[in-house]
């Protein structure tokens, strides 16, 4: 039974590197007089190229580490990726295109050191970097074929796992690295010799088994341990080590997984019969770890967003929209796809902001309202206001690529219905585009006192020709005139979610200027036509009733400003990326950062969160309101808390976002398959229950924060409390169809 990697991951620190020490030369002087004597000479009737090994023999009496190809020197290995929750110790995934993780000498035990060189090269600690004696006897039994071949050592087999890895070279130089051929064993030895000249036996030995393949997708110990026994190397038995240092020879038929376990064990006492023979360990201690079965332990190497832990399917949606923000980061790579391959090789320790308990609480609520076997969907965003840190994406899916047997996008997906893509423009979010309408007022003048008398239909001044026009123009009535009908201002035009009072704020404002506040707080505008639009929004007045398509992430990030007192922050996935030497790079370390600004000014913000206390139930800084769309809400959260809920046309979708000063988050009911399919009246109170409940359990244990009240500056056309804005002493009839309504 295969295991879940979740927590044996290696730690990422680099290595320390030992300084270099230079040896005796004695060695050195050893090989070059025997390469000499090969060359000028004839061994066993086979003649070696004269002028080939003299030029190498030249180049090796001079040649410095210095001068060797710059990935011997500090080989840049392609290293796995690994994207941690945020409490930087719960694995989501990992990326690789070469299933590696470097680890330092220490991290690795003494026996796995010991099984490698007793399996590999017995002399390893006596020659410098060529084996004398096993080179003649190469020489001799290679002798009719005219080529030499074997008599590799460790630092030689090192050398040519680096080349044939070496990513800045072409395709024919890498497989040059591995040719059977007499000039590339040359150029192995002039290579290894010279490394030996120059670093310490430990370090070549960790050098190698970072490198070394040993089967089963496991590049290098740190994986091969995994892979196999669900452990890290430096815990390694001496068992396990064996087995591991045995797969080296054949990694692909001793591959005890994927293979008969029977050849991967007769290969594993091949290896601790060795390691008696050069004192590693005793005979009594090699029959009792012969004496043991294999006991496999594997962990199955998995990469990318699909390989999360079944368990935690949920963490997919989260994982794909990490991957987009990786792709679009231009720090990492020229293109995306420059990008997306500097995740899979660049050995990144990343902390996501992604936390586990909100995430699985998150999806709970989701699949609350609809089962995953629903068409329809309810994706729920979380989201940090003031860092932008997305702590949450869930919906009622199965994060995955196997068809469906309806051929639709359920249960299984992997389309970013959450956070939106080039192919998921979002849903319809209703009235909660309110917000940008008062936004843009409240920054123009118009204070929360503002008010109208709200009737319908309302005859407007953008041109209409369809069912809703008279007299040529748009004419907008409210969903229930007993309930929204009157005079409002914008603390009980918010919190009833009058179209007309809305319609007519948008109005004096100007349209322009609230699609501009939308831009300006994150959202965007994927669908073509709404796209179209928003570039010229002159005529679009039915913006401020939720039309346009957007994504829960857009949503719950726009109304996070507010909680920040104006400050707006792109979303972001991560909290800190460090790069394989355990540091992080510049280019890590800017995109770690939030991106913020003061979108808009704090008072601007206080003044809209405090008409959003009027929707669920809650009193504002001033004056009063009452009936509120989701009054409910106040008793769920049980602290300070505004929002908005949302509608969109013939309950097409319905939605609420919820805010606190530490937490927002958007949810919404909708088939985003078929924006004809109507969800109906039924799921709203779902919705809005889901975004209380999660406010109110993501928030145990934090502290109780109000929201600052707004100036009476912003609140009061007068300035002042104590004189606000009251309604007409007798507002005027209802219009009829096509006449204009009055203040």
């Amino acid at each position: 039974m295969q295991e879940s990697a979740t927590t044996l991951v290696p730690g990422t620190e680099k290595p320390e590197q030992p300084a270099p020490a230079k040896r005796s030369t004695g060695r050195k002087i050893l090989t070059l007089v025997l390469l000499g004597v090969l060359g000028g000479g004839v061994v066993a009737g086979a003649t070696l190229p004269v002028s080939a090994t003299i030029g190498v023999t030249a180049k090796l009496a001079g040649e410095s580490f210095e001068d060797l190809p710059k990935d011997l020197q500090m080989p840049p290995t392609p290293q796995a990726s690994y994207l941690y929750a945020s409490d930087g110790k719960t694995v989501i995934t990992q990326f690789w295109e070469e299933n590696r993780t470097d680890v330092g000498s220490d991290d690795i035990a003494k026996v796995m050191k010991d099984a490698i060189v007793a399996a590999e090269d017995t002399r390893f600690y006596e020659h410098g970097g060529v084996d004398v004696k096993g080179l003649v006897r190469a020489f001799v039994s290679n002798a009719q074929g005219g080529q030499l071949s074997g008599a590799s050592t460790l630092t030689m087999q090192y050398v040519r796992n680096v080349l044939k890895n070496d990513q800045t070279a072409s395709d024919e130089e890498r497989e040059a690295a591995t040719e059977l051929s007499t000039s590339r064993k040359l150029q192995e030895i002039r290579y290894a010799v010279t490394i030996e000249d120059t670093l310490e036996k430990e370090e070549i030995l960790r050098r190698y088994l970072n490198i070394a393949y040993f089967g089963n997708k496991s590049y290098g110990v740190a994986a091969a341990a995994r892979a196999y026994f669900s452990t890290t190397p430096d815990k390694l038995t001496l068992s396990q080590a064996a087995t591991i240092a045995g797969l080296v020879k054949s990694p692909d038929q001793f591959d005890p997984v994927n293979n008969d376990p029977g050849e991967a064990q007769g290969r594993r006492d091949y290896v601790l019969n060795a390691m008696v023979g050069t004192g590693a360990i005793t005979r009594e201690e090699a029959d009792k770890a012969i004496a043991e079965p294999l006991n496999l332990k594997p962990t199955q190497a998995t990469s990318n967003c699909t390989a999360v832990p079944e368990d935690h399917n949920n963490w997919g949606f989260f994982c794909d929209y990490f991957v987009s923000w990786w792709k679009a980061q231009e720090e990492f790579g020229p293109t995306p796809e420059d990008r997306e391959d500097s995740l899979k090789k660049g050995g990144f320790r990343i902390v996501t902001s992604l936390d586990p308990k909100l995430q699985d609480a998150a999806t709970a609520q989701a699949l609350s309202i609809y089962d995953v076997d629903n068409p329809r969907a309810a994706p729920i965003a979380i989201v940090q206001p003031g860092t932008g840190k997305v702590q949450a994406l869930a919906i009622n899916r199965r994060f995955s690529i196997v068809p469906n047997p309806n051929g639709g996008n359920y249960p299984n997906t992997v389309n970013q219905f959450i956070a939106g893509s080039e192919d998921s423009a979002g849903m319809q979010w209703g009235s909660t585009f309110k917000l940008f309408v008062m936004l843009a007022a409240l920054e123009n003048g118009f204070p929360l006192d503002t008010g109208y008398n709200t009737k319908g239909p309302m005859k407007t001044i953008y041109p209409d020709g369809g069912p809703d026009a008279c007299g040529g123009f748009w004419c907008p009535s409210n969903a229930s005139a007993s309930y929204q009908d009157g005079y409002q201002n914008m603390w009980t035009g918010f919190g009833k979610s009058s179209n007309t009072f809305f319609i007519r704020l948008q109005q004096e404002v100007g349209v322009d200027k609230a699609v501009e506040m939308a831009k300006r707080l994150g959202i965007q505008f994927r669908n073509q036509k709404d796209a179209e639009l928003a570039a010229n929004p002159s005529g679009w007045g039915s913006f401020t009733l939720g039309v346009a398509a957007t994504t829960p992430l857009d949503m719950a990030n726009a109304y996070a400003t507010l909680a920040a007192d104006g400050k707006y922050c792109k979303p972001t996935p991560v909290v800190s990326i460090t790069d394989s030497t355990g540091a992080a790079s510049a280019a890590a370390a800017k995109v770690a950062q939030p991106e913020c600004t003061q979108a808009i000014k704090p008072d601007v913000a206080r003044a809209a969160a405090d008409a959003g206390r009027c929707v669920v139930g809650q009193q504002p800084s001033y004056g009063q309101c009452a009936d509120g769309t989701s009054t409910a809400v106040s008793g769920i959260v049980g602290r300070p808390v505004s929002g908005k809920s949302g509608t969109a046309d013939a309950y097409a979708t319905v939605s609420f976002i919820g805010v606190t000063p530490q937490l927002a988050i958007a949810g919404i009911a909708a088939n985003p398959d078929n924006p004809t399919d109507l969800v109906g009246q039924q799921p709203q109170d779902d919705v809005v229950r889901a975004v209380a409940t999660l406010l109110r359990d993501g928030l145990k244990g934090q502290p109780v924060k109000d929201f600052p009240a707004p100036s009476q500056a912003i609140a009061f056309k007068s300035g002042s409390a104590s004189s606000p804005q009251l309604p007409p002493a007798s507002p005027p009839a209802s219009p009829r169809a096509g006449e204009d309504d009055d203040d």
